[in-house]
């Protein structure tokens, strides 16, 4: 695999939280850590366990003994998933790193394709964000109804920031420690994701993507804690609402971009 040539660009880390995963905790870790191991930069996995009541937390901490490259942070309690991310972030913040890469713990997100990412860190892009949508990504094994909701979601997201994203609610992304240090995320469950580009679509004007393909979880894990209901639409679309209207994020001053 070749990489562009960017002096800014040393090292990132991989955030995967947890809950509740003892079905698929092992593979991920493991498929993560062995993609991580053949990438030629400082990186590394941070497993953030949200207070999970399974072995979860057992599992973890016993690959933590025997991988140099995975860090385990654990939750006493289920804060959510945007708990879950800060958690993550500060950690990588702390510890020097260049971008944060989140995926999710079920393997959906397909460890391959980390270094398909790497290259656009490599190339100075602020916000890299996975796409079932465009350029050959697609979705595999995921019901109709599933897909139609986040088509016509992404959709309107899409018009709404004016930012060249075709698969906004893509919870597969990397983003510059630099940008994920200047934002007041708030958001404890999956909007945060939204919340997340609402302040990069303020802070930045360099974003790719990365074609993928996102595939259901498998029958032995948990099913999924995401929920179709009025209410979490109107969370998801609120973000890109804001933007179109010029509704600057809270706490972010006015000025000129990072980048």
């Amino acid at each position: 695999m070749d990489y562009l040539d960017d002096a800014e660009f040393r090292s990132f880390c991989v955030v995967v939280p947890m809950f509740n995963e003892e079905a698929g905790a092992e593979l991920c870790v493991k498929r993560i850590c062995e993609v991580l191991s053949s990438i030629p930069f400082r990186c590394a996995l941070v497993a953030v366990d949200d207070g999970s009541q399974d072995s979860t937390a057992a599992i973890l901490d016993r690959q933590s003994q025997g991988l140099s490259n995975l860090a385990v942070i654990h939750h006493a309690t289920n804060r959510g998933y945007g708990a879950a991310l800060g958690t993550g972030v500060t950690y990588a913040i702390e510890a020097g790193f260049n971008y944060v890469l989140f995926m999710d713990s079920d393997l959906t997100n397909d460890p391959d394709d980390i270094p398909r990412f790497v290259i656009k860190m490599k190339g100075g892009y602020d916000v890299i964000k996975a796409t079932r949508y465009r350029d050959g990504g697609g979705v595999k094994g995921v019901p109709f109804f599933r897909v139609t909701i986040s088509r016509v979601g992404n959709w309107i997201a899409r018009r709404l920031f004016g930012l060249p994203i075709s698969d906004c609610t893509n919870g597969f992304r990397a983003v510059r420690s630099s940008l994920l240090d200047r934002m007041t995320l708030t958001e404890p469950k999956f909007p945060i994701i939204m919340e997340e580009l609402y302040y990069s679509a303020f802070l930045t004007r360099r974003f790719a993507e990365v074609p993928v393909t996102l595939t259901n979880r498998r029958e032995d894990q948990r099913p999924t804690s995401f929920v179709y209901r009025p209410r979490v639409f109107f969370n998801y679309l609120k973000y890109p609402l804001k933007k179109f209207l010029g509704v600057r994020p809270h706490g972010l001053l006015e000025g000129e971009p990072v980048r």
